[in-house]
């Protein structure tokens, strides 16, 4: 429920419906106008072609979080790209963006959506889930945690791993 007293439905996203396309496209040009996603909105190359890009791999799915009202109002998307562990070898899920509009936060609607992923990514035989967090998204690191995710290390006296990353633009 929230604090309106609807009710929030969360579903696997189809790449394919018009509705899920633009919650999409909404949801996560939202997320990178936030401080937390850069504070930049998409381009307006990503805004036009990633649902199809996305449709395109089979390793990508999405969850969507909707509140159930008169009319369902996208309010929450979960990206995830499914990657390989050669360690396990076995299929990772990747959580690449999450994203709850500002006035739905501290809901749960998070909890709900990275459930649904667990799901998924257990139906794909995954052996994790990964993801990067800033470390400043003190709410994201509180939720993550909540919901299982613990800092990845192999060795303690090695430490915990770091996240980097080389633009090849």
């Amino acid at each position: 429920m929230t604090e309106s007293g609807h009710k929030v439905q969360v579903c696997s996203a189809d790449y394919g419906n018009a509705d899920h396309a633009r919650a999409l496209v909404e949801l996560l040009d939202a997320y990178a106008r936030d401080p937390m996603g850069g504070a930049c909105g998409l381009t307006d190359f990503a805004r036009a072609n990633l649902v199809a890009s996305l449709a395109a791999r089979p390793q990508a799915f999405s969850v969507l979080a909707f509140e159930v009202a008169d009319q369902l109002k996208p309010i929450g998307l979960v990206n995830c790209i499914e990657g390989f562990s050669t360690f396990a070898c076995q299929p990772l899920v990747n959580v690449h963006d999450v994203v709850v509009l500002p006035a739905y936060r501290g809901r749960r609607v998070a909890e709900k959506m990275l459930s649904l992923v667990e799901t998924l990514a257990r139906d794909r035989g995954s052996c994790k889930l990964t993801l990067e967090v800033l470390a400043g998204n003190v709410g994201a690191m509180k939720l993550y945690m909540r919901s299982g995710f613990s800092n990845y290390q192999l060795d303690p006296a090695m430490g915990q791993a770091q996240f980097l990353q080389k633009w090849l633009r």
